[in-house]
């Protein structure tokens, strides 16, 4: 029979440490293998720079080059003439690069050529960068937020955030918030309600929240709370693993008008006493609108003192109601097709 092994008591303790330095340790393997890798990249990118100008290599000469080098490297990916044109970019985009001293060396390949091919401007290039970095966005994902002009949108919310948060809360809340949301992947109809736009978010729930950023968890929609013996209902219910606190949404519609913020407020001192604990922030309430009058949002969110943002939001284009109808359905379509489509003979 097994005797059973007695542990020490700080065994689990030990373990939990050396998996953390294992993990950092491969961490840092990886970062230092990528960083070494830009390096090179950007080596023979400049190696070709300074062939152009000297001696006007053409692309004929790349392409030799990436015969040669994968002839001579023939279990080593990257030197295809595409790419060997790509490190020319890098370096001719960076031209003081040193390893280790910028952001760029921290990103895979593949996220510094999306950079370099659709962001010319090197402040807005260094951003995404940053952003991607930050929060540990793939290679779609940053396409995605480039396609969508993130950096035009984040923080451009009209809230009162500067008053109603303590300074450090406020400049991180602000810049979670954006303006418009990017609804691209939900198209409605002139004539739908409220509930069709929840309803489209919620059939879209990984997109919706890919568009809202990294932090926010869904709680619930329609979250019920009682107050006072009377039901309420909450549109949206997130709680942010950054800020540490709740966030209610609620949906317009419409254009943004005074009143709402009223209701909101009301939601926000409900939901503070009631889901509330005693580590968390203050609750953050938004209201995203179709479109809204950013002077008449600031004068509404003068005075309030719960934290509030009011944001709009773009849809995909959609077809008329009294046009859609009138188009011939996917059945009837491919029916017709098949009339169309000579038969084989017998």
């Amino acid at each position: 029979m097994t005797i059973p092994l007695q542990l020490p008591e700080d065994y689990a303790t030990l373990l939990g440490e050396l998996k953390q330095q294992i993990r950092q340790a491969q961490t840092r393997a990886v970062l230092a293998v990528n960083r070494e890798l830009m390096a090179l990249y950007w080596r023979i990118g400049q190696s070709i720079l300074d062939r152009q100008a000297q001696q006007g290599w053409g692309a004929k000469v790349i392409d030799q080059l990436s015969r040669d080098l994968r002839a001579e490297f023939p279990d080593l990916k990257g030197f295809s003439p595409t790419n060997l044109k790509y490190m020319r970019s890098f370096a001719q985009a960076y031209p003081d690069f040193q390893s280790g001293q910028q952001l760029v060396d921290q990103l895979p390949w593949g996220h510094l050529v999306t950079l370099l091919n659709t962001v010319k401007d090197p402040v807005q290039r260094e951003w995404y960068a940053r952003s991607a970095i930050q929060h540990g966005w793939s290679r779609s994902v940053l396409q995605h937020q480039i396609d969508s002009r993130l950096i035009d949108r984040q923080g451009q919310a009209s809230t009162n955030f500067d008053r109603a948060l303590p300074t450090a809360q406020s400049e991180l809340a602000q810049q979670l918030l954006k303006d418009p949301y990017n609804f691209d992947f939900l198209s409605l109809h002139a004539q739908a309600l409220e509930r069709d736009l929840e309803k489209g978010l919620l059939d879209h729930l990984r997109d919706f929240m890919l568009e809202l950023g990294v932090g926010f968890a869904f709680v619930g929609n329609q979250y019920h709370l009682e107050v006072g013996g009377e039901d309420f209902y909450l549109d949206l219910l997130f709680y942010h693993l950054k800020l540490r606190c709740y966030v209610i949404v609620e949906l317009k519609i419409g254009e943004f008008r005074p009143e709402y913020v009223g209701k909101m407020n009301f939601y926000l001192s409900a939901a503070d006493d009631l889901l509330r604990h005693e580590q968390d922030a203050p609750s953050i309430g938004l209201l995203l609108c179709r479109t809204q009058n950013k002077v008449i949002a600031e004068y509404a969110l003068r005075g309030v003192d719960k934290p509030l943002g009011v944001s709009t939001y773009q849809l995909a284009e959609s077809l008329p109601a009294e046009l859609e109808g009138s188009l011939p359905s996917i059945e009837a379509l491919e029916q017709e097709l098949a009339t169309l489509t000579p038969q084989e003979d017998a």
